[in-house]
């Protein structure tokens, strides 16, 4: 895979987790800018338009979820992958970071070779052919429009995050289907991003806040199905 022209923000406070990621991502071939808090990478990233963000959780000035959050609200930064990297490991941390749109949770220390491999997975995704096909389903009173990646309800506009977008459009690709935690897994964080159950779980939560509680069923000891 060619990296030469995909763009690389990297966002921490403490400036040799800054040097270390970045030198293992230019040696990768990746054109790589850098932040030290929240409001830089806001600013950095209206510059520089990056593929992906890796944003700190903790930081000063202002967070990485509160900067993520912004920018997830920004048209131009929809489609852009964001990684969360941090030390802390409580749940609310990991759930905070999947409900302002974040596409993945990176734990401290960092390991250089397990974090090329997750961002070359992550990045990997826009260049390969979408599995799906893309076209409109129109289910209930919900349509849901791959190609324009937005989601109706009775005629209203309902905002999904990237993922759970996917899982949406999964599920209701084949409504009554069961589909198991593995090959939920497979479609929508693939192989080589290692995700937990929670993880899962939280998106499901998020998706039944978002357009209700009836359509996605949970199947217990097996997965979630989607119910017209």
């Amino acid at each position: 895979m060619s990296t030469a022209k995909q763009k690389i923000l990297v966002v921490d406070d403490e400036p040799d987790i800054v040097e270390l990621i970045a030198y293992n991502l230019k040696r990768e071939g990746y054109q790589v800018y850098t932040a030290s808090n929240g409001q830089e990478a806001v600013s950095t990233a209206k510059k520089t338009m990056p593929d992906l963000i890796i944003l700190d959780v903790m930081m000063p000035k202002m967070d990485g979820i509160e900067a993520c959050r912004i920018m997830r609200a920004m048209p131009e930064f929809k489609s852009t992958f964001m990684v969360f990297l941090t030390a802390r490991s409580e749940e609310y941390s990991e759930i905070a970071g999947f409900n302002v749109g974040a596409d993945d949770y990176i734990a401290k220390p960092i390991k250089p070779r397990a974090l090329l491999s997750r961002i070359n997975a992550i990045l990997r995704r826009n260049a390969q052919p979408e599995e799906l096909p893309a076209e409109k389903l129109e289910i209930a009173d919900l349509v849901i429009d791959r190609e324009a990646f937005l989601v109706f309800k009775n005629g209203n506009k309902i905002v999904l995050a990237k993922k759970e977008f996917e899982l949406l459009y999964l599920l209701a690709s084949k409504p009554g289907k069961v589909y198991t935690r593995e090959v939920i897994l497979k479609n929508i964080w693939e192989d080589s991003v290692v995700v937990t159950n929670r993880t899962i779980d939280v998106h499901i939560r998020k998706l039944r806040e978002k357009i209700g509680e009836s359509y996605v069923t949970t199947v217990k000891g097996v997965g979630y199905k989607f119910e017209a």
